[in-house]
C-alpha cells in the first residue's frame, strides 16, 4: 500500500506501507512513480483497489490478460494481502503509475560514517521491469 495523495505531476514520490512487496520494498521505502507510463509484464505498479478506490496499492504486474486487464501480485509470498489471487484481474485504468526508483530514508540511528556509507550505497535503487520475477511469481 501507499500513502495516497492527489496528483499533480506526472513523477511523484510515494511512501511504501506494508509487507507485501518484501524483499523488492520495505515499510517505510519511498518510490518515485511516473503516472501514465507504459506498463510492462514484470514492473512494479501503483493501482487502485478494485473493491476500495480509495485505497492505492503496490503490486507487480505479472501478466496482460485478454482485454488489457491486468494480473498482480505481492513479491511476498508469505503475505496474504489482496493480490489478484484475491480480487482477479485488475482492469488497465486502474493501474495509474509504473513505480521507476526505490529509495531508503536514512535511520535516525546511523551517526557512524560506516553507517552512512551503508546507506548511501543500498538506498537508491532502480525499478525495472523484471519478466523473471513475473514467471517466479506466476509459478507459486
Amino acid at each position: 500500500m501507499v500513502e495516497n495523495r492527489p496528483r499533480r505531476f506526472a513523477f511523484e514520490v510515494l511512501e511504501v506501507t506494508g509487507p507485501s512487496m518484501v524483499p523488492t520494498l520495505l515499510h517505510g521505502d519511498r518510490l518515485v512513480v511516473r503516472y501514465g507510463a507504459a506498463v510492462r509484464r514484470g514492473a512494479v505498479v501503483v493501482l487502485r483497489h478494485p473493491f476500495q478506490q480509495d485505497l492505492l496499492v503496490v503490486k507487480r504486474a505479472v501478466e496482460r490478460r485478454p482485454g488489457g486487464s491486468w494480473w498482480v501480485l505481492g513479491d511476498n509470498p508469505y503475505n496474504e494481502t489482496g493480490d489478484s489471487t484475491v480480487y482477479g484481474a485488475v482492469p488497465a485504468e486502474l493501474v495509474l503509475a509504473t513505480a521507476v526508483l526505490r529509495f531508503r530514508p536514512p535511520a535516525a540511528d546511523q551517526r557512524s560514517l560506516r553507517a552512512r556509507l551503508s546507506w548511501a550505497v543500498s538506498a537508491l535503487r532502480p525499478l525495472w521491469a523484471d519478466p523473471s520475477a513475473s514467471r517466479r511469481l506466476r509459478a507459486r
